[in-house]
């Protein structure tokens, strides 16, 4: 396979003993983006990711790199590698020998793999570490070593399974920059399953939104997070209200949530509520509102705004937004 390494899922199921995990989903992704595919656990997206691989088979629809079918090929002969969740490192062998057992696998002379495999670990920049073994690194050094593993079969789409699940909070923001930097360097398509509605919007130039077997929306993160289409899609992402208005639901962000008192409200769409929360977030006052009809909002204020007239529990509110920021959903 050369050429065009566009990503494509044709109607793409995938059906346990009766229960369908994926259901008929199309997508496509083109050559040399990051892709996310993002939802709760049982959404579908590593039965998904595993399918692409070839470790799971499809069980109706293609799967398309480029202009071939490679929905019944092995996973050796597909044009991609998969960097796993636990990064499945061979305890026993070197971090040089663990990047170059692929080749290995290939017949490829051991000076020639070695080369090749010191190069990659230049690339993450674990070449002082060829030596040692997995037991002898830490949790991002691993990672590192099974990202190199994965690279040098030199696959034109490199499947990535929650990488960074497994990492405390600030590695994970600096492995976060690496993967984005190498996917850059290596002009290559990525794919990276994530719960992490975080992960996903630093990460991706396509965010795929799954929930129950389907894509409820896909695009760039930005516009899915200012424009959600679906109720889940709101909620999901984070930030956003749902409020329920006479003309049905729609999402509002929760830094574009107005808060005044009941004899300062004004006209325009408004819900009656009571503070039953307060929340200092450093940058920001998270004021959560317990409304009965529309359940509770929450709203995010300035420092500055909240200094000038603070809130606290118990206190009558009134939780207004500009129709213009109000985005309807189905």
């Amino acid at each position: 396979m050369v050429g065009n390494a566009t990503l494509e899922l044709v109607q793409l199921t995938k059906s346990y003993s009766g229960t369908v995990a994926v259901n008929a989903i199309d997508l496509k992704i083109p050559e040399g983006r990051y892709c996310c595919l993002l939802g709760p656990s049982g959404c579908g997206k590593t039965s998904t990711l595993r399918m692409i691989a070839g470790h799971e088979a499809a069980t109706s629809g293609d799967i398309l790199i480029g202009n071939s079918v490679i929905t019944q090929l092995p996973p050796a002969q597909r044009g991609t590698a998969m960097m796993f969740q636990s990064y499945a490192l061979f305890p026993h062998l070197s971090v040089l020998d663990n990047v170059a057992f692929a080749l290995k696998m290939r017949g490829v002379e051991k000076a020639e793999r070695h080369e090749k495999a010191q190069k990659l670990l230049a690339l993450v920049a674990m070449e002082g570490y060829a030596q040692r073994l997995p037991a002898q690194l830490s949790g991002g050094q691993q990672q590192r070593v099974a990202l190199a593993r994965a690279l040098i079969t030199e696959p034109r789409i490199l499947l990535l399974d929650e990488p960074l699940s497994a990492l405390d909070p600030f590695l994970r923001i600096r492995m976060r920059a690496e993967l984005k930097r190498l996917q850059r360097e290596l002009g290559i398509t990525f794919v990276h399953v994530t719960h992490s509605q975080e992960e996903a919007m630093a990460l991706a130039d396509i965010a795929v939104i799954m929930n129950n077997g389907k894509i409820e929306q896909q695009g760039h993160p930005r516009d899915i997070f200012n424009e959600p289409r679906t109720e889940f899609v709101a909620k999901f992402m984070g930030g956003h209200n749902v409020v329920v208005t006479p003309n049905g639901k729609v999402a509002v962000r929760a830094d574009k949530l107005l808060l005044s008192r009941p004899q300062d409200a004004g006209s325009g769409p408004m819900v009656a509520g009571t503070i039953i929360e307060v929340e200092y977030q450093g940058t920001y006052v998270q004021v959560s509102i317990a409304t009965g009809s529309s359940g509770d909002l929450a709203a995010q204020i300035s420092e500055h705004e909240f200094d000038a007239a603070p809130w606290t529990i118990g206190v009558p509110v009134v939780a207004s937004w500009d129709p213009a920021q109000a985005h309807s959903l189905t």
